[in-house]
């Protein structure tokens, strides 16, 4: 069994820079039939923006498809691929977040998500069933 987050990240997450659109953010995620992006910030740190964040954060409060997307992204903590299943799972825990960007020697190199982790520590359970079934169309 895979003891870390190397073990089950995405390798190679989709990334945009905070200045990016709302817009472009979108289309990026329909293209690339995910629902996140990474966003990578000057200081070298990172961000995420989900559909969910696009959905509640833009379109339900009126705002625009031009607006920055580092505006309504939140601020991630990051690991490291050495780090632990069980440390990210107890991240993630307590900042009450369903993904994390994976960085190595301050660059962005995958993202280990709940589901990543209920695949390979619960794959018996509902969230397990779900994150490793194949996509719908």
């Amino acid at each position: 069994m895979p003891r870390t987050v190397a073990d089950v990240m995405t390798a190679d997450p989709v990334t945009l820079p905070l200045t990016a659109t709302v817009r472009e953010a979108a289309e990026l995620m329909r293209e690339r039939d995910i629902g996140d992006v990474v966003l990578v910030q000057d200081d070298g740190g990172c961000a995420i923006v989900t559909d969910r964040d696009l959905v509640v954060r833009v379109l339900a409060v009126g705002g625009s498809a031009h607006d920055p997307v580092g505006q309504v992204a939140s601020t991630a903590a990051t690991v490291e691929p050495s780090t632990p299943l069980e440390e990210a799972a107890r991240l993630m825990a307590q900042d009450a977040v369903r993904r994390l960007p994976v960085v190595h020697d301050g660059r962005i190199v995958g993202v280990v998500s709940l589901g990543d982790l209920a695949v390979e520590v619960d794959p018996g359970s509902v969230l397990g069933d779900i994150s490793s079934a194949p996509p719908s169309s």
